[in-house]
């Protein structure tokens, strides 16, 4: 330890994580780097303890698969005290927010849908829904990225905002 180390001078960064599923990870990052490998939910913190002043900005750098995480609070400075900051919160969530049926696809053809950054191929008609959920507020506008070989589809009720807790439900016909 250097003289420089002041006693209580370094704050831990960390916080809370909820929502996650078990067998699920999710890797968070400090100021882009002092990755964190998350496996449970609950409190945590960064190895890397900054000083007074100090910039914070937690991000998720690995997202845990087909769920959505997000941060709140997640970034600031450490005050003039050299306090530790535990008001990070990252909250997951698993279930499914966008989905539907699809109807009158001719059997051997596929359509692709798109929306918000993610595509979904669909071979069969019945229910689908795009794997990775969005979070409660986000707008949402579905749209056939790629028509069948044979016929063409169109989406109804496609666009919207996510509603906690409920799947959005879209229509695809084909003909």
């Amino acid at each position: 330890m250097s003289a420089c180390d002041g006693v209580g001078s370094d704050a831990p960064i960390g916080g809370t994580l909820s929502g996650l599923a078990s067998g699920q990870q999710i890797v968070l990052q400090n100021n882009a780097s002092d990755d964190l490998t998350l496996t449970r939910n609950g409190d945590f913190r960064f190895d890397t303890r900054l000083k007074a002043g100090d910039r914070y900005s937690v991000s998720v750098l690995t997202q845990p698969a087909g769920v959505t995480c997000s941060v709140s609070n997640g970034s600031g400075r450490v005050n003039s005290r050299g306090d530790g900051v535990f008001g990070v919160k990252v909250a997951c969530d698993t279930g499914p927010s966008l989905g539907g049926n699809l109807s009158g696809l001719q059997t051997g053809t596929s359509v692709t849908l798109a929306s918000n950054g993610m595509s979904l191929v669909l071979t069969q008609n019945g229910f689908f829904q795009f794997k990775n959920s969005l979070p409660a507020g986000t707008p949402y506008q579905v749209v056939v990225a790629q028509q069948p070989l044979q016929g063409q589809c169109s989406v109804s009720n496609g666009s919207g905002s996510i509603v906690a807790g409920k799947l959005s439900l879209v229509n695809v016909a084909c003909q």
